[in-house]
């Protein structure tokens, strides 16, 4: 496992999402070193650095979480703070619930904490692609997505980053019809760099990274989800126990059409010590880029309370 870190003292480990590596988090590392917290963030299996697996079960929630809880005992910690986004965010849930006596705290992006569906997620997702494309259907299939994707990594990188920007309506992707459609075709182009939250060398260090693993690592953590699925049976149930802040953009995709009618009721519901839910105007999916000095701000804030 490859890892960024900065600083010393109580470890905060930010995990990230798709297409995503542990840059996403380069703006947050400093922040939170200068604050006296040890900053870490690792490439999480089958990005960057970090060692790409070919077989799908090993890029469950259950997989990765151990790689969490050896990186812990790796750095001679009992506990830290987890921050996540995305995929990193519904680790960082399940993480709670396996192995809350290592968790001091999680400070979550956009994602907000739901019970398990009653049935594998991509029964939903297959309902919804017989109406409108939809990637998390379009990603099931083994090899056709990779291969798109991984032909024009920078090109991909941009426009997907931009659509999911505060600056697009990432839903407006649903008007084109499922059958005979990548995602490239479905995806806005993307206004030439620099971007108010994105740099061309930001882009670059990213799409470098990509271009030399491709896509299919990633993607895998998509074909594993009916896999966590059934993995998480056990905590059908379960609560969320440990201290929580939840943090989102105000236009973030996520929230508008990924997480239920009700999602911050329902995550208040299950997670009984939710401490802080902050709405983070004109920001995306991407709202650590986005707003990053807003971000780092609620960071250490909450760190402080987490960790003194």
């Amino acid at each position: 496992m490859h890892v960024a870190e900065q600083g010393r003292g109580h470890p905060v480990i930010f995990c990230h999402g798709f297409p995503h590596t542990w840059y996403m988090w380069h703006r947050q590392l400093p922040a939170v070193a200068a604050a006296g917290y040890h900053a870490i963030a690792p490439d999480l299996r089958g990005y960057g650095r970090t060692e790409v697996k070919a077989d799908i079960d090993s890029y469950t929630d259950r997989a990765v979480i151990g790689d969490l809880l050896a990186l812990l005992d790796d750095i001679g910690a009992d506990k830290a703070v987890f921050v996540g986004l995305d995929f990193g965010a519904a680790l960082v849930w399940e993480l709670t619930l396996r192995a809350p006596e290592r968790v001091s705290g999680v400070i979550v992006l956009n994602n907000p904490f739901a019970p398990r569906p009653p049935r594998p997620p991509s029964q939903l997702w297959a309902k919804a692609a017989a109406r409108h494309f939809l990637h998390l259907d379009y990603f099931q299939k083994p090899g056709v997505a990779d291969v798109e994707l991984g032909a024009s990594p920078r090109e991909f990188l941009a426009r997907v980053y931009y659509s999911l920007s505060a600056d697009y309506h990432y839903l407006d992707t649903w008007r084109h019809p499922a059958e005979g459609t990548g995602y490239l075709d479905v995806l806005p182009k993307a206004p030439p760099l620099p971007w108010r939250w994105l740099s061309q060398e930001d882009l670059d260090i990213l799409a470098k990274d990509f271009e030399n693993t491709g896509f299919t690592g990633g993607l895998n953590w998509y074909r594993a989800l009916d896999r966590n699925w059934e993995l998480t049976a056990d905590y059908a149930d379960a609560d969320v126990t440990v201290p929580a802040y939840f943090l989102y953009g105000d236009r973030d995709t996520d929230m508008e059409g990924f997480s239920g009618r009700d999602p911050l009721g329902v995550m208040r519901a299950h997670v009984p010590d939710l401490r802080a839910v902050t709405e983070i105007a004109d920001a995306g999916h991407l709202v650590q880029l986005e707003r990053s000095e807003e971000v780092n701000a609620l960071i250490v804030e909450h760190l402080r309370d987490l960790a003194p």
